[in-house]
């Protein structure tokens, strides 16, 4: 068989109602584009007879026993034969009559080309407010932000994409997270995007949708944040430790007013934990990072990797007794307050100022301390990391 262009893959449990009326459609669309083509519905264990519909229609079916719309359209994808997947629902929200321009798009070379809905048009009842107006544009604002894709709309269900560059980035995720994964991974492997205006439409069907308002945006919103380290651990962390830090060196000489607000031993308190926090966070960041690196679910980043190449395991232990030495010198200071009082009572105005910094700063030396083991335990070699290059052997002369 001659190698197909173009593979339209539609998810399909229990979708009978809309089932032939989609494949009917993106058989259409092939045949008014002239190029080879095929419909692949990856079924996740429909019970309906929307198999039976689908293969009288002319679809392939791949079945998917794992449950999930991941887990389906990773199956449609293994199976498909086209160099151009157009995945799109099998409810008849999307216009499979109109996907062509969405082809056109990934034969100009683009990797990933994503539908609009919010450049298109989104028909009166097609999408519920929430959606519309909270969940759509704040995930796909989000998205924009962590990862720096090119997307206005992270989840539309209707794209297309060269199948060679998708199966490259490891698609792994089986709930509708799917979706928010193909962006991201297809981001942070520089893979090259374009947008297609689409028109969204009510769907066919007389039950409700798979889709779980909240269950689901928590789903995605919680992927986002996962492959995003910076954001979800670094950015946050740094903010902390810089305000944390700030406190602690203005507040332990003296209090500070800000408008009709005095801060004083009581704030301090709290910017030492925020420091302590802050620095934790920062140090998480680098764990998520490198561990996601070397299991693959993050891409390589070698300008980072060569700095972690220079953090040794012996900088953290000089680094973390400095923090110790520092931590004693302010105990010191603090007890030798109190001995002068005979270890009476003392005005904590006083020692706190001491004491809070002290505690802040041993307890960051034991932080520094054991992340640096941590961090050694990662660079751990795996087996088959950096093998040993062939040797050599070279036998004796033999005699005269």
């Amino acid at each position: 068989m001659d190698k197909l262009v173009v593979t339209a893959l539609m998810p399909c449990l229990n979708e009978a109602e809309t089932i032939a009326t989609c494949v009917k459609k993106a058989k259409a669309c092939i045949e008014r584009m002239g190029v080879p083509g095929e419909v692949v519905v990856a079924d996740n264990g429909s019970t309906d007879g929307s198999i039976e519909l689908a293969l009288r229609h002319g679809a392939r079916v791949v079945h998917q026993p794992m449950k999930g719309y991941g887990a389906a359209l990773m199956a449609g994808i293994e199976v498909a034969r086209g160099e151009i997947i157009v995945m799109g629902d099998s409810d008849d929200s999307y216009d499979w009559t109109a996907f062509d321009p969405l082809v056109a798009k990934a034969q100009e070379g683009y990797d990933l080309v994503m539908g609009n809905r919010f450049k298109g048009e989104i028909k009166p009842g097609a999408m519920p407010f929430l959606h519309k107006y909270l969940g759509n544009p704040v995930l796909s604002f989000l998205g924009r932000l962590f990862f720096k894709a090119p997307v206005g709309d992270f989840h539309c269900g209707m794209r297309a994409f060269r199948k060679d560059a998708i199966r490259r980035i490891k698609l792994e995720t089986p709930g509708m997270e799917f979706a928010s994964e193909m962006v991201v991974k297809a981001s942070l492997h520089g893979l090259r995007f374009a947008e297609v205006p689409l028109t969204l439409w009510p769907d066919g069907r007389s039950r409700p949708p798979h889709l779980r308002t909240w269950r689901d945006g928590w789903r995605h919103l919680k992927f986002l944040l996962l492959y995003s380290p910076r954001w979800l651990f670094l950015l946050p962390g740094l903010a902390l430790l810089l305000l944390g830090a700030l406190g602690l060196a203005m507040i332990s000489q003296q209090g500070i007013l800000i408008g009709n607000i005095g801060l004083d031993i009581h704030s301090l308190a709290y910017a030492g934990a925020a420091t302590v926090l802050g620095a934790q966070m920062a140090l998480f960041a680098v764990f998520t990072k490198l561990l996601g690196i070397r299991s693959g679910w993050l891409p390589a980043d070698p300008p980072f990797e060569r700095l972690m190449q220079r953090v040794s395991l012996e900088a953290g232990l000089i680094f973390s007794l400095i923090l110790l030495a520092l931590g004693i010198v302010l105990t010191v200071q603090a007890v030798s307050a109190w001995s002068a009082t005979e270890f009476s009572a003392l005005d904590p105005r006083i020692t706190m100022r001491k004491v809070v910094p002290a505690v802040t700063a041993l307890t960051l030396s034991g932080e520094v301390l054991l992340a640096s083991f941590f961090l050694e335990v990662i660079r751990v070699r795996r087996p088959g990391d950096n093998p040993l290059p062939p040797l050599t052997i070279s036998d004796p002369t033999p005699p005269n």
